[in-house]
């Protein structure tokens, strides 16, 4: 009817990307032009299952930051700052897993160093959102295995034993990847362009 206000739909996504990544070593690749793309203020909430590769990517990122290592899983530390040591943003990693609560959050005071600092949060998704107007959404996924080859039964030897456990499903490091990358509010609007040339591998230019 004329007249009638319009109606708004749910918010959308300034960036909604795939990338595939196939081996770790790629995914802190990822991470390292990820980081030509962030500066202090902005927030990235990954989530994936264990052994995805969040401290990967975040390995990559710290990487392109330039900041003191080693970046490691801050699990049980639950929020690490790493200086940067190239006059940029400090990098502060954080781990959410074991907060069950947006007040655990606040308990962290991630706010206190948000504008100054690029916050990464692990296992942050629907707990850390609100820490930033704007923030990048990145979830890892393990692509399925493709059917193995059927081949003749033999008797399992200690070595092949203790191979198979290390390439158990979600540990193996080289597992392809699928990554998405959604990017929320004004800050990745400007950044959108930008971020889609990062993610393809292209030089943005910074």
């Amino acid at each position: 009817m004329a007249g009638d206000a319009p109606v708004s739909g749910p918010p959308q996504p300034a960036i909604d990307e795939r990338v595939r990544v196939p081996t770790a070593e790629l995914m802190r690749d990822l991470g390292t032009r990820l980081a030509r793309l962030l500066r202090p203020g902005d927030l990235v909430v990954l989530s994936g299952q264990l052994g995805a590769g969040k401290t990967t990517l975040t390995q990559g990122i710290g990487a392109g930051l330039g900041v003191r290592g080693p970046v490691t899983s801050p699990t049980f530390v639950i929020a690490r700052v790493h200086p940067s040591l190239s006059g940029g943003p400090d990098l502060v990693h954080a781990d959410a897993y074991r907060l069950g609560s947006r007040a655990e959050v606040d308990d962290l005071d991630l706010d206190t160093d948000i504008d100054r600092s690029v916050t990464v949060v692990e296992w942050g998704e629907g707990l850390v959102e609100e820490l930033a107007p704007s923030f990048l959404e990145i979830a890892i996924a393990a692509e399925p295995a493709e059917p193995a080859e059927p081949s003749e039964p033999s008797e399992p030897s200690e070595s092949s034993a203790a191979a198979a456990e290390a390439e158990a499903p979600g540990d193996a490091a080289d597992e392809a990847r699928t990554v998405r990358v959604i990017g929320w509010g004004e800050r990745w609007q400007d950044a959108a362009q930008a971020a889609r040339l990062a993610l393809s591998g292209e030089r943005t230019g910074s």
